[in-house]
């Protein structure tokens, strides 16, 4: 029998790992990607904002075997530290003792991607190939060399899209078939990324196994480790509306009055901001949804099929996941791609909505809620009972960043805890000043009602 032949659109994070999975299934593998090599030119530790990597993303990438190389680029984050505007700060764990997410370099990760696509996937990649055709039925597809203009022509016994949020192979694809449902949705808010550097004898401005957060109600600045000492900084604010915007920020002394103003302590650490304040872009954020995610010979994956803003620091890690949960529906429909690609958008569609809504939600967590008292108080609360009924209780960040619980499961179990959690301390009087021995008690009478 003649080997199948699979055409990935799009080299980036999900199609570089599809490409080893499909790879292993027994694929022929080309990939046809619109950007140039990345590899071959220098990446900068602040070209995009870091990822965050979790438990759905390593598992992913384990079950290939390629999770130990992407380990090498990944610096552990064991909690959020709170600038707070006086100066002070707090820590907040994100789980239990042993467990924490990874910061990792977009470029690095991808690059290294790319590299085992084609060592470890037999990958063929094809760069400068801009789709700008896709025949879903006949499995073809028509790239333009972005270089010479030349149009290259290619086949396949199946599609896979994994192009990015503004999809050319969803756009000259499934968006012109019939009842094809697609929203775009910007949020009021754009993020522009600032690199701190490292002290001038290589070492961290700031504590280093831990995510940076400055909230400011309307604002908010993250920042992420780099290997080299350095901090990828991503400042999100309003495009207009209010005093400090995007588009009120016009000259350097406009930049310096801001940070003096709302990140006086950042500015601290850099009073040169202004300076490098155009180094990087201002880019806008969009939540994108649409279904079905099949036609045919071709499906959706990744951002392709379910963009996300940034504030879970999922994105990633739901791509992946779809790599393997597609993965399994192949198995388990090894003879009808058709079935299998329906039992995939079945199954993962719910899950990328609901991801979509945690990351909207955890926004506003982030920016308003993570210096807010009644907030504290709750997971204050909420860490006792996990640590009490570790078996029982699994809070909805546990359950989104350290697990394989379905995102439409821990959206909807996570809010019914929250409310539970809300009522036990309105019906007890728990305050910030309640001891720790009290909280017990009161969560023990709880649980055994």
């Amino acid at each position: 029998m003649a080997q199948k032949k699979a055409m990935i659109i799009g080299s980036g994070l999900v199609g570089s790992l599809w490409s080893v999975y499909l790879n292993q299934a027994g694929y022929e593998v080309e990939v046809y990607e619109r950007r140039k090599d990345m590899r071959l030119t220098q990446i900068s530790a602040g070209k995009s904002i870091n990822l965050a990597m979790s438990y759905r993303g390593w598992k992913a990438l384990d079950a290939v075997g390629v999770g130990d190389e992407i380990r090498e680029i990944a610096i552990p984050m064991w909690g959020r530290t709170m600038h707070h505007v006086d100066g002070s700060t707090s820590y907040q764990p994100y789980g239990r003792e042993d467990q924490c997410i990874y910061s990792v370099s977009r470029g690095d990760i991808n690059a290294k991607l790319m590299t085992i696509a084609e060592n470890k996937g037999d990958a063929k990649i094809h760069f400068n190939m801009e789709c700008v055709d896709v025949n879903m039925n006949a499995g073809k597809a028509t790239f333009q060399n972005t270089v010479t203009g030349e149009l290259v022509y290619a086949e396949a016994d199946l599609i896979f899209a994994a192009d990015g949020a503004f999809s050319a192979a969803r756009y000259k694809g499934m968006q012109r078939t019939d009842r094809f449902n697609f929203s775009q949705n910007y949020i009021p808010d754009g993020y522009k990324e600032i690199l701190l550097p490292a002290n001038e004898d290589g070492s961290y401005k700031l504590e280093k196994e831990t995510l940076h957060i400055w909230p400011r109600e309307r604002f908010m600045m993250i920042a992420l480790p780099n290997f080299d000492g350095s901090y990828t900084c991503t400042l999100f604010m309003p495009y207009d509306d209010h005093e400090f915007c995007f588009n009120n920020l016009k000259t350097d002394a406009d930049v310096t009055n801001f940070f003096k103003t709302v990140f006086p302590d950042f500015y601290e650490l850099m009073p040169n901001v202004a300076e490098v304040w155009h180094d990087h872009p201002l880019s806008s954020l969009a939540i994108i949804r649409c279904y079905p995610w099949t036609k045919d010979k071709l499906v959706l994956m990744g951002d392709a099929a379910h963009a996300t803003v940034p504030f879970y620091g999922q994105g990633m890690n739901c791509g992946f996941e779809d790599c393997f949960e597609l993965n399994e529906c192949m198995k388990q429909h090894p003879n009808d791609y058709k079935a299998a690609f329906d039992a995939y958008q079945k199954s993962r569609k719910p899950n990328g909505d609901a991801m979509q809504d945690l990351s909207l939600e955890n926004y506003i967590v982030m920016r308003d809620l993570v210096a807010d008292p009644d907030f504290l108080l709750l997971k204050k609360v909420e860490a006792r009972i996990n640590a009490l009924y570790p078996e029982q209780y699994f809070p909805k960040y546990s359950m989104v960043s350290f697990s394989d619980i379905p995102y439409h499961t821990a959206l909807t179990k996570g809010t019914e805890q929250e409310n539970m959690i809300k009522n036990l301390i309105e019906e007890n009087g728990i305050t910030a000043e309640t001891s720790i021995e009290n909280i017990d008690a009161l969560v023990a009478a709880y649980m055994a009602k």
